[in-house]
């Protein structure tokens, strides 16, 4: 099991991250990636990767905080990216739900972090909400295919997903799997499961029985759960180990142990 996107620098883990890190370890996470959000947590992210084998990072300026992204914090993301446990540029994209960043400067910050991304040969991780046909135009201009990535916790449409795809993206799924009625169950079910990555998102999403609660890497459990299921003529332990060979696939993980 791979948790490929969470938040353990987040404040809700301050209490007990390194007992929540070790209980994942022991519930059987192969490995997590822990995804920066802005400057500050994109240094955290990396140090949390250092001080945990099994633990990556991501660096990168989330569409809420784009109107954060000038030229000084761009240059200290690249310098974060060039630390061999970073495996991807992420989380980065657009979100017209909140719009805590400006629309135009979203797309600016969106862009120039896909030309890092570019630039040094690292996939990218895409957040994506109200705004799918927008980033995916993005992607398709900035020929985002050369280097790839995953549009995380994956809420759009089975076009906009089969578009995704079509640019050899991974789509990732998360606790909103296990939700009653969830949209998500039927775009799962109908992408290739050699496409398909698992996440929590945590502490946020947490997935049936614990919605509500605060969510962990240990929750993935649930996700792949919920994929046995949709995938019927699968295991639990096919898919665990189909979605582990996509996160090593896309993040390069066996190549940095």
């Amino acid at each position: 099991m791979i948790d490929t996107h969470a938040h353990l620098d987040f404040p809700q883990f301050d209490p007990d991250r390194e007992k929540i890190i070790f209980e994942a370890k022991a519930s059987g996470i192969k490995n997590i990636i822990n995804i920066g959000v802005d400057l500050k947590s994109s240094r955290k992210s990396v140090e949390l990767a250092k001080k945990y084998d099994f633990v990556y990072a991501t660096v990168g300026v989330h569409p809420h905080d784009a109107k954060t992204l000038n030229d000084d914090v761009l240059k200290s993301i690249e310098v974060l990216a060039k630390n061999e446990k970073v495996v991807a540029i992420g989380e980065i994209g657009l979100d017209f739900y909140r719009n805590l960043s400006p629309k135009y400067v979203q797309i600016k910050a969106f862009e120039k972090q896909i030309e890092l991304a570019k630039k040094l040969n690292l996939p990218i991780v895409v957040h994506i909400r109200n705004a799918y046909d927008d980033a995916l135009s993005i992607l398709i201009k900035n020929n985002v295919q050369e280097i790839g990535g995953v549009l995380h916790c994956f809420s759009g449409n089975l076009e906009q997903a089969k578009e995704g795809l079509s640019l050899g993206f991974y789509l990732s799924f998360n606790g909103t799997l296990t939700y009653p009625k969830s949209r998500a169950q039927d775009i799962a079910k109908n992408t290739p499961i050699n496409f398909i990555l698992t996440e929590t998102d945590c502490p946020y999403l947490t997935p049936t029985p614990f919605r509500g609660k605060r969510n962990k890497p240990s929750y993935v459990r649930f996700v792949l759960e919920k994929l046995s299921e949709l995938f019927p003529d699968k295991s639990f332990e096919e898919i665990e180990k189909i979605t582990e060979e996509n996160a090593f696939k896309l993040f390069k993980l066996g190549n940095r142990l």
